[in-house]
Order: C-alpha cells, then sequence, then structure tokens
C-alpha cells in the first residue's frame, strides 16, 4: 500500500512538472499610445530604427491583422481594463461612450463588470498587481480603484527605470505589469500648438511643457543638412493617401472641422509641413523604443527573460498626413490598426508574422492573460484568447471584428472587406475593400458586383457586432 502511494505520488508530481500550463509567468503589457501598426523598422518601414520592439517581435509573434476596440484614449483604455467595448457602458447622461469626454465620465461600474475586470480575475490567480504611466480613465477603473499598485504617474523615463526596479526585484507571487508611456503621442502638439482656439486648448499647451520640448527635439533638423535636403532625403514621403477620400464621408468632415486645429491642418498645412510632421512622428517613436528598452535590459539582468510574457500594443494610431488628417479617432488603417506582438522565450516560437488573424487588444487581451495565469476569464464572450495563435497553432479564428469611434463603428472582415456605419451626420454606410484598394483611396459602396458582400457585413454588423 504504502509502495502503492509512493508510486502515485511519484507519477503526480511528474505529471505536474510535466504540465506546461502549471506554469504562470509573470506578464509585462507595455500599452503605448498613438502608434500606428506600420511604426517599426520589423514591419518594413525604414524611415526609423525601433531595435527594442523588433526584439520583442522577433522574438516571438507579431500580428498585422490587430486592432484597437475603439481609436481614442480613454474609450481604448476602458477596453484595456474591462475587456468590453467602451460602447457598452453609458455615460452620466446615459450616452453610449464613444468619445473621450463621455468615456471619463462614465459613473460607478456595476457589480459585474468590477468581477470580471482584468484585475479581478489575476487577483484571483494570486498575481501582484502593477500599472505605471498614463491612465485617461474614469474614477471608477482607474488602477487604484481596480486594485493595482500605481508605482508611477510619469509617461516616460522615470517610468521605464521605476518598473526596471520592480523586475529586478524578487518577487513571491508572479506579477502582471501594465507600463503605459506616452509617445508617440506628443505628435498631437504639433498642429494643436499652430492654432490653439479655445480655453482648454490654451490650459493643454501651458501644461505641456515636457511634451512640447520632446516634440521640437523631435523636429529638430540634423545638423549640417540644408532644408531642401532635408524634405527631400530625411522626411519620409507624403503617403499614397494623401488626399481625402473620394466622396468623403461627412461624418469624417465633421471631426475635421469640430477641431479648428485639424481643419488648418488639413487646409493650410504645405506638403513640406506634412513631410515635417511625419518626420517628427518617426522620431518620437524612436524615443519609444529607447524607453522600451530599458525594459528589456531589465528582463535580462533580472534572470526572468524565459519566466516572463511581454506583450507590445497601443491604444490607437495617428492618421500621419493620410487624407490630409493628423490625430486620431477615424476607423481608417492608420487610426484603428495597432501593433501587437508577445514574446516568452521558450514558449512562443520565435519569428511568426501572422497576416491573417483579426485581433482586438481591447477585448482579446483579457481573456489571453487569463489564459496563461490558468484562470478562466470572461467579460464580452467575444473576446478570445490569443495563446493558441501565439504558440503557432492552426486553430478556427473569427472571420470578422467589430470596432467603434466616435463617429461610427465597422466591422473588418477576414478577405479585407470593411463595412463602416457613421452615424454622427446621419447614417452613412461604405464598403471598402484593402485588397483592392489599401489605402482607403475610395468605397465600393455602390459597385453591384459587391452588393452581396455589402448586404451580408451589413447583416453580420447588426447580429454579431453592434446590433442596437
Amino acid at each position: 500500500m504504502s509502495l502503492f502511494l509512493l508510486t502515485l505520488f511519484g507519477c503526480q508530481n511528474q505529471e505536474k512538472k510535466g504540465d506546461t500550463k502549471a506554469i504562470k509567468p509573470n506578464i509585462i503589457y507595455v500599452y503605448v499610445d498613438q502608434m500606428s501598426a506600420n511604426m517599426m523598422s520589423c514591419a518594413g518601414n525604414t524611415y526609423l530604427k525601433t531595435p527594442a520592439i523588433d526584439y520583442i517581435a522577433n522574438n516571438g509573434i507579431r500580428f498585422t491583422r490587430a486592432y484597437t476596440t475603439n481609436p481614442v484614449c480613454s474609450p481604448a483604455r476602458v477596453s484595456l481594463m474591462t475587456g468590453r467595448f467602451s460602447g457598452y457602458f453609458k455615460d452620466d447622461k446615459g450616452h453610449e461612450v464613444r468619445e473621450n469626454r463621455g468615456s471619463m465620465a462614465i459613473p460607478e461600474v456595476s457589480q459585474e463588470v468590477k468581477n470580471t475586470t482584468i484585475a479581478s480575475y489575476l487577483k484571483k490567480a494570486n498575481y501582484e498587481l502593477y500599472f505605471g504611466g498614463k491612465e485617461h480613465l474614469p474614477e471608477s477603473l482607474t488602477p487604484k480603484a481596480l486594485g493595482f499598485n500605481k508605482f508611477s504617474d510619469n509617461e516616460r523615463g522615470e517610468l521605464v527605470n521605476k518598473a526596471a526596479d520592480i523586475i529586478k526585484a524578487k518577487h513571491e507571487n508572479p506579477y502582471f505589469m501594465v507600463v503605459s508611456l506616452i509617445n508617440p503621442h506628443d505628435i498631437c502638439y504639433l498642429a494643436l500648438r499652430k492654432k490653439a482656439t479655445s480655453k482648454n486648448d490654451a490650459i493643454l499647451l501651458k501644461r505641456a511643457k515636457v511634451e512640447l520640448a520632446t516634440l521640437d527635439n523631435a523636429m529638430e533638423i540634423p545638423e549640417g543638412v540644408s532644408k531642401e535636403d532635408f524634405y527631400k532625403n530625411y522626411c519620409p514621403p507624403l503617403p499614397e493617401n494623401y488626399e481625402p477620400q473620394i466622396d468623403e464621408p461627412k461624418a469624417v468632415k465633421s471631426l475635421i472641422d469640430n477641431r479648428p486645429f485639424r481643419k488648418n491642418a488639413r487646409e493650410h498645412f504645405s506638403d513640406n509641413d506634412w513631410k515635417h510632421h511625419r518626420y517628427a512622428y518617426h522620431r518620437l517613436v524612436e524615443v519609444l523604443d529607447k524607453e522600451v528598452q530599458v525594459l528589456l535590459d531589465a528582463i535580462k539582468k533580472s534572470g526572468q527573460e524565459e519566466n516572463t510574457l511581454v506583450m507590445f500594443s497601443s491604444d490607437h494610431g495617428e492618421m500621419s498626413a493620410s487624407h490630409r488628417m493628423e490625430h486620431k479617432s477615424t476607423l481608417y488603417e492608420e487610426s484603428a490598426n495597432i501593433p501587437f506582438m508577445a514574446m516568452w522565450k521558450g514558449h512562443i516560437p520565435e519569428g511568426q508574422v501572422n497576416t491573417t488573424s483579426l485581433v482586438s487588444n481591447g477585448i482579446d487581451l483579457l481573456p489571453t492573460v487569463c489564459d496563461y495565469a490558468n484562470i478562466n476569464g470572461v467579460a464580452d464572450s467575444r473576446g478570445k484568447s490569443l495563446k493558441p495563435l501565439f504558440e503557432g497553432k492552426q486553430i478556427p479564428w473569427r472571420e470578422t471584428l467589430g470596432v467603434e469611434s466616435e463617429i461610427g463603428k465597422m466591422v473588418v472582415e477576414k478577405n479585407g472587406l470593411k463595412y463602416m456605419r457613421y452615424d454622427v451626420e446621419g447614417i452613412e454606410e461604405q464598403l471598402l475593400d484593402l485588397k483592392r484598394d489599401p489605402f482607403e483611396t475610395k468605397h465600393f459602396t455602390n459597385d453591384p458586383a459587391m452588393k452581396s458582400n455589402f448586404e451580408r457585413l451589413q447583416s453580420i454588423y447588426n447580429t454579431e457586432w453592434f446590433s442596437q
């Protein structure tokens, strides 16, 4: 009997030791602000160098078809914390939350939401929780309110240095850390300071001393380079979709016209102004990359690289002269398509580039993190764990994905079709095709050959993603 128990106990121990699912890694989520999916040298962009970000991609997996739930700061961050679309929530006036002002006015959330946040689940899995950097969240969903240890309010170098100290420290339990970095968001101030017309704009600029100094550094023309040479040979060229979309929706025009600095940029920026804007944007991504390197160095120095899952993504992108626009909030690819990558040495096969799977960093992050923490986490039931994709497994995956914005919503399809429904200047519907027109210069809404696709995606929009 004793021999039987001893043998059984030994077998059980062996099974547990060999069960990779029992391993709970440290998880670091590097969450940046206003970075489009193509703003990395590993994505083929030759106008910048991002060795730190490339390291994560090259040692794991990079998704090219990752989208935010909503391409503006606060709504995207609500999704980070809750695993839900921001439109799930109502502001203090009962309106669906789809823009910054409404998102910041979300009142006390329900007990159901509190019990299903990313923090709630990870606390049940005995994870230490750390959050540093930008929040931009309503009071009921701040890191402190949800149980994170808020270790830094800084959003730049000081933040990554403090994060590095935590990474190198000894931990009794695995930890989940969000490092919420601000750049390349400083690009926002370029157009704003050229046409700051409101009291709120003036307040923003007065408070933005560090932001403006960082932007000024990013805009500096290299020493010894003439302006002619700079604009010709140093700046990224104007994008292929530099002009407004043919038959541009009224909703997009409304978005631009509602903020004078956006309207001024579209109507009065010269070609060289836009080139300089793009140059500065690329330099700000390089500022960010140096901060990411501090985190990677700390992970290596801690000796925990093979026990740490690192994920990298952004809350939204930046238009960067596409359609003569800057800022975000649109459903165009530059604004909604974001970087998403993951690295865990020895567990995620390196060098993967997934060009087909539709991924949402807003609704998929929570179930993914919970999967690695060995706990079942569900917020929005349409969110999916990315762990099988990280591991390179061939599994059935979603065919479509929903995205919200302050001017409308859309459904993106795996084959490259996009059904858009704008709703701020009346209902405007569009069908785009990223295969036929990857730069979204026109739409195919009235093409007779696309009628069945239009109706099919219209139905999917209503029944699977945004039923009213």
